[in-house]
């Protein structure tokens, strides 16, 4: 069973800004936006109707250019906060002590990643360091087509997964106009809104045994099944612990890895556990790792088995120039650091259902809103024409976007039809946050619906 589609967006078209008109903007505003389109030319996009010109942040606040406080409720890549003086501390301490490739010996690569691995399962006990999560799925899948000998890979309907040439092929979200290519299989995701949640797992891992024998029946074989545990970019889909069980199994009877895509559902972010595949119970063959790691500084990670990294290296070695740099691993340390002494995993799941409960709360009694869902800080909002028909409503989640950057609160939007809230603040954001967010989001909800 699949949602209902209307007509597909891509991940650049959700609440984007139109570029071709500066009419309403402030003078410095505009000025900067034909700046952008000049520069940039009109590949890159910008949020909201009236774009953010940001001067500085700090925690969960971003600070405009004419001093107005907005509060951060999208941004998950500077993880435990904006401008974080731990990281912020660490960064400028150390590169300003030595920063070069790791061709060279020097501890504090090291030191980081033991620390990292040891908040993994203990088969998972390698790492290859990238500097972005586009870079790490492209290991990965190269990896995994080393290891398995297929070419076949499976991936969610809306997923993102990154944008080099490789990656952005498993990324049906941002992926062009041209026809997917035949070793890609794309399944609906777990829609949970309109397929309920029992037999949640018995229907996923029915899709994917049906995209595994369509791979088979092209003459290819599978290499990998690449998963968000959270299925963000699909409209966040945490769905029931344990319900990828089966599909994971199903994929390793075709011979086939699971790749577990953790930029987004990591680091403490879904409350219960450290990492979104734990939530299930799994053991993920390849673990992928982008920019949250290091509160926005670029880096990533691919967390292996060894043996699977050992068979791969046999075959074919990997370099990355700045991967595991020592000023991108003091920027992690102090990531893993902060995420302890400040509590940020245990926040994430008690402000995380206090948010979800209040946003419920707030939404009762209004057709417009039909479910909200989540885990710990990553909650999705589905705005529909009406409850009984569950349809997708990509206007309402429109005005509710725009609204509430007008009462000052950033959100984002997510899905195939771009019906979905998405809220994802930093893991510094505590009840007192949320409180401010209610407020914007209730009074937004009276003028939207």
């Amino acid at each position: 069973m699949t949602s209902p589609l209307a007509s597909p967006l891509k991940i650049l078209d959700l609440n984007a800004f139109d570029m071709r008109s500066t009419a309403g903007l402030d003078p410095a505003t505009a000025t900067l936006v034909e700046r952008r389109r000049r520069t940039f030319g009109p590949t890159s996009m910008l949020f909201y109707k009236r774009p953010l010109n940001v001067v500085r942040a700090e925690g969960v606040w971003l600070y405009e250019a004419g001093g107005t406080r907005v509060l951060d409720a999208y941004n998950n890549v500077p993880s435990i906060g904006h401008c974080h003086p731990a990281v912020v501390a660490a960064v400028s301490r150390q590169i300003g002590i030595l920063n070069i490739h790791t061709r060279y010996l020097y501890d504090g690569v090291y030191t980081y990643a033991e620390r990292l691995l040891a908040t993994m399962p203990a088969e998972l006990s390698n790492i290859v360091f990238t500097c972005t999560g586009s870079e790490s799925a492209d290991f990965a899948m190269r990896a995994a087509r080393g290891l398995t000998g297929g070419t076949g890979f499976i991936v969610t309907a809306n997923a993102y997964h990154g944008n080099t040439l490789a990656v952005t092929e498993v990324s049906p979200s941002s992926a062009s106009a041209e026809p997917r290519p035949p070793n890609v299989a794309v399944i609906p995701a777990p829609d949970t809104y309109r397929w309920g949640l029992d037999g949640l797992a018995a229907t996923f891992a029915d899709n994917v045994r049906t995209a595994i024998a369509e791979l088979q029946s092209r003459g290819i074989k599978l290499a990998g099944f690449m998963a968000d545990s959270i299925f963000s970019s699909d409209g966040v889909y945490p769905g029931t612990h344990g319900f990828l069980n089966d599909a994971v199994q199903a994929v390793r009877a075709a011979g086939g890895l699971y790749i577990a895509d953790e930029v987004q559902p990591g680091f403490g972010r879904t409350g219960d556990t450290m990492w979104g595949f734990e939530r299930h119970g799994l053991v993920p063959d390849i673990v992928i790792m982008g920019k949250p790691m290091g509160n926005g500084f670029p880096m990533g990670g691919v967390a292996m088995k060894p043996h699977l990294l050992a068979d791969f290296g046999a075959r074919a070695g990997y370099f990355n120039t700045f991967g595991g740099n020592p000023v991108a691993s003091a920027a992690g340390l102090a990531v893993l650091d902060t995420l302890q002494s400040e509590g940020l995993q245990q926040n994430a799941r008690d402000t995380g259902e206090y948010l979800r409960d209040g946003i419920a709360s707030c939404a009762k009694g209004n057709d417009g809103i039909g479910d909200v869902r989540g885990a710990g800080l990553y909650l999705g909002v589905e705005c529909v024409i009406d409850k009984t028909g569950k349809m997708p409503d990509a206007r309402l989640a429109d005005q509710i976007v725009n609204g509430m950057r007008e009462r000052g609160v950033l959100i984002g939007t997510a899905g195939i039809n771009g019906n979905i809230l998405k809220v994802r603040p930093p893991l510094a954001f505590r009840r007192e946050h949320a409180d401010i967010f209610l407020d914007a989001f209730h009074a937004t909800l009276r003028s939207s619906l």
